[in-house]
């Protein structure tokens, strides 16, 4: 479900005295929406798991992946997004316009909290660092776990540990492992 956010008078969102970097200014609306978020799916007994907030060639887009057992209707994505909707037109009035996205996470899975790397243990998983480890940043294998703050993954036969602070994306892959 895709809703369009209401349109910005022009200007809003770009004040010239803000120095936040465009890469701190999305984790800080990620995290904004994800606080707002959590407990609207919660009530609606939905899952929030994960969510993005990334300039595209049509502008700005914000994604919002719910689940529930037994699989996300149509109907959960719009209540969501219209309910979520109406809170972010205040939170986020400042911010360049946007387009809200809802749906299902799909087989993709984005991994983003800690829980997520027990819960799909022995999955396949794609994880992309932050900063290259042991000369490389795209690591596809079989999700052992997570020991304190470390996502260990077994990778072409060899356990990597991964710190969890330096995952930049994780993903579920299919088992074919043609993702």
């Amino acid at each position: 479900m895709t809703t369009p956010s209401k349109p910005q008078q022009e200007g809003r969102g770009h004040h010239s005295g803000n120095k936040i970097s465009p890469l701190l200014k999305r984790e800080v609306i990620v995290e904004m929406v994800t606080r707002l978020a959590d407990p609207l799916c919660a009530d609606e007994g939905i899952e929030l798991v994960h969510v993005e907030y990334q300039r595209e060639p049509g502008g700005r887009t914000l994604r919002v992946y719910i689940d529930k057992e037994g699989g996300v209707s149509l109907d959960d994505c719009v209540a969501i997004s219209r309910q979520l909707s109406d809170i972010l037109d205040i939170k986020l009035a400042d911010q360049a316009a946007y387009r809200l996205e809802v749906s299902s996470p799909g087989i993709e899975r984005p991994l983003s909290r800690k829980r997520d790397f027990e819960r799909f243990k022995n999955h396949m998983v794609r994880i992309r660092t932050v900063q290259p480890l042991a000369g490389r940043k795209n690591f596809k294998g079989r999700l052992l776990g997570l020991k304190h703050d470390t996502v260990e993954v077994l990778v072409e036969g060899n356990s990597v540990s991964i710190n969890f602070n330096d995952i930049a994306r994780a993903r579920l892959v299919a088992e074919d492992g043609e993702s």
